[in-house]
């Protein structure tokens, strides 16, 4: 079944899905995940610690404190809880749920997307550290507008490709009209 070219019935059961997947993550992350805080200080940990092995690879001077990540006498960058990707990931993991498609590919196509999120969030957070060194008048607009806007095209994006080859068939077999 291809949503795409779905009956009312099947957008409306994808609909139902995906709120229902929504509301699931909702309160697991906010309710427990996000108090707890150990999953978010791990990936923060990881996502500057990852950051700080390509700015020194790239010649900087980079200094590291817990969640903090800057270049030289740059004041630095906090890695959030907002902005460490876990919601994102935990948003993209509903949608491929909640869409149908090969449960293969599925589990196949899952922790692809969430290494893909992870990387670029380690890219973006490389990028913003630069900015903020080199340029620091133009690290605003860029951390809110430009690679906001960059992150959030990558995941609709794997949205996309899941939608449009998460159920294709193999190409030796024939495709019914």
């Amino acid at each position: 079944m291809n949503l795409l070219k779905g009956t009312k019935r099947d957008i409306a059961v994808f609909l139902v899905k995906v709120i229902a997947i929504y509301v699931f993550w909702y309160v697991l992350y906010h309710g427990w995940l996000l108090p707890d805080g150990r999953l978010d200080l791990f990936v923060s940990r990881n996502i500057v610690s990852v950051t700080a092995n390509l700015l020194q690879i790239s010649g900087y001077e980079v200094f590291t404190f817990d969640r903090m990540i800057g270049i030289g006498p740059a004041n630095g960058l906090e890695i959030i809880d907002g902005c460490n990707g876990i919601e994102t990931i935990g948003l993209f993991i509903g949608f491929v749920v909640a869409y149908p498609g090969s449960n293969v590919r599925r589990w196949l196509f899952i922790p692809t997307g969430m290494i893909l999120i992870y990387l670029v969030n380690v890219l973006r957070i490389y990028f913003l550290a630069i900015i903020q060194y080199h340029w620091f008048p133009g690290f605003q607009i860029n951390h809110d507008y430009t690679f906001t806007l960059i992150f959030y095209l990558v995941v609709i994006a794997m949205c996309v490709i899941w939608a449009l080859f998460g159920e294709a068939k193999p190409l030796d077999q024939p495709q019914s009209a």
